[in-house]
């Protein structure tokens, strides 16, 4: 099998290019996106991002630690570590509106989030800067996965931890068919519907079955320095939390 690059929009070639479209995509959804995501998904989407909460609650118990959500979107996973770490949390996205609405969001329910507008590929930060990245089914948009991996590598300090959870692949063959019908049939016609994008959620299930699967993805992030690479799928394989680890001389700092 082939493996994605990156994510291909249709009709467009070259990184730059898919990486605009991307970003124009997601500033048209934004109003409506978060609606949008919970009714598609049956509000599963919430225990997905609780599981990778609770993966990096050691992290968050150090009101030292510094940690990035990044393609932080409207805020939903943001808002959720803010909760409950001992110390603020980054987001960073490269689309303006959905960092507009996290804003609000976040100021609705009490929260100050730092958030900056950045491309993944190209993070303003030093080497060596943060005990944990999360992403959330943002990273299926990169426009190149191997160089966003090495990125993600730089700005860690060692002994951080990658947490990525992203849709994934069913194993098994009922539950592939059954989400396959959904994902081609269904999302698209009802996001259309509701969000008056047509483009937005065809683009969602072609680039879930260009993707990676979970093992193939576990590899990407061991050739990009990685160590201790993990996942766990999770409803029937539809999404797989991912994680991984800086390497230290210094110790680790594992999930418990």
């Amino acid at each position: 099998m082939t493996l994605a690059t990156g994510t291909t929009p249709p009709g467009v070639s070259g990184e730059q290019q898919a990486a605009r479209w991307v970003q124009q995509m997601f500033a048209s959804i934004a109003p409506k996106y978060d609606f949008i995501n919970h009714f598609l998904s049956f509000n599963i989407d919430r225990s997905w991002r609780q599981a990778l909460v609770q993966q990096l609650s050691p992290v968050l118990a150090s009101p030292a630690a510094r940690v990035l959500d990044l393609c932080c979107g409207t805020g939903d996973v943001l808002l959720d570590l803010q909760r409950v770490a001992a110390s603020r949390i980054m987001g960073a996205d490269f689309c303006h509106p959905m960092l507009v609405s996290a804003q609000y969001k976040a100021r609705q329910k009490g929260f100050e989030a730092p958030l900056l507008e950045a491309d993944a590929l190209q993070l303003p930060l030093a080497r060596d800067t943060l005990d944990a990245i999360t992403i959330s089914f943002g990273f299926r948009n990169l426009a190149n996965y191997a160089e966003g991996l090495k990125e993600l590598h730089r700005v860690l300090r060692p002994g951080g931890m990658l947490l990525i959870l992203e849709f994934s692949h069913p194993p098994a063959r009922f539950t592939r068919a059954a989400y396959g019908v959904y994902s081609r049939v269904f999302l698209p016609l009802i996001g259309r519907i509701v969000s008056g994008s047509a483009e937005a959620y065809s683009y969602l299930p072609d680039s879930i079955r260009k993707f990676p699967r979970a093992d193939e993805l576990s590899e990407k992030m061991s050739n990009a320095g990685f160590i201790d690479t993990r996942f766990e799928l999770m409803t029937g394989g539809i999404a797989a939390l991912h994680t991984g680890i800086k390497s230290s001389d210094r110790g680790l700092i594992v999930p418990g």
